[in-house]
């Protein structure tokens, strides 16, 4: 079989994102989740583990990664983050290449939240970038209750801005509504049969 045609999907937190990945799927797009890969290699049993475990030994906790404990580290230590990542981005890549090596799908759909920050837009053959206005996803983001005003805009300052991710998109997909959003995968998918067919 050639090769598959890999979108990557990405965008700041709070944007619709996974239900943009969502649309996607339900047109019969396989979708890889950067962060279920991640969630896969904590687990007990995981890639990680051990990696973890000799980097921070306090992190294992019931023979899986403890999230909580690598974020106190993180922010106690500020050569933590770098080492953690030296051991989850490659071994992330491995499940993303086995992802695409396994699938049998003319289109895949890589939904990467660092895309731009891991270098990662490289190897797509479209990048996708979903936005809404500021102030909406702001309130998306309080309204989960999972975090304060004061963590979003951490993450925030963390994230290449919006601005910046629109600029270097391929195609952005406005999620202010449902309609939109899933008006826009469509166009999208279709857009990438039609260059294929032509291929």
């Amino acid at each position: 079989m050639t090769n598959p045609f890999i979108i990557g999907l990405t965008g700041s937190i709070g944007m619709g994102k996974s239900t943009t990945a969502a649309m996607f799927a339900q047109e019969g797009v396989p979708v890889w989740d950067a962060d279920a890969a991640v969630h896969r290699i904590y687990a007990q049993g995981g890639a990680a583990v051990d990696a973890i475990r000799a980097i921070c030994p306090s992190a294992i906790v019931d023979g899986a990664v403890d999230r909580d404990v690598l974020k106190d580290w993180i922010g106690k230590d500020p050569t933590a983050l770098s080492q953690i990542e030296a051991v989850v981005h490659p071994l992330v890549g491995q499940d993303r290449a086995e992802f695409i090596a396994d699938a049998d799908a003319p289109i895949l759909l890589l939904d990467i939240p660092l895309l731009f920050e891991t270098g990662a837009d490289d190897q797509m053959d479209l990048v996708v970038v979903v936005s809404a206005p500021a102030d909406l996803q702001r309130e998306r983001v309080l309204a989960r209750g999972t975090m304060s005003t004061e963590q979003f805009n951490t993450i925030l300052a963390k994230q290449m801005p919006d601005a910046e991710k629109r600029k270097r998109a391929d195609v952005v997909i406005p999620t202010e509504t449902m309609e939109d959003a899933r008006a826009a995968v469509s166009a999208v998918i279709a857009k990438v049969k039609e260059r294929l067919s032509h291929a």
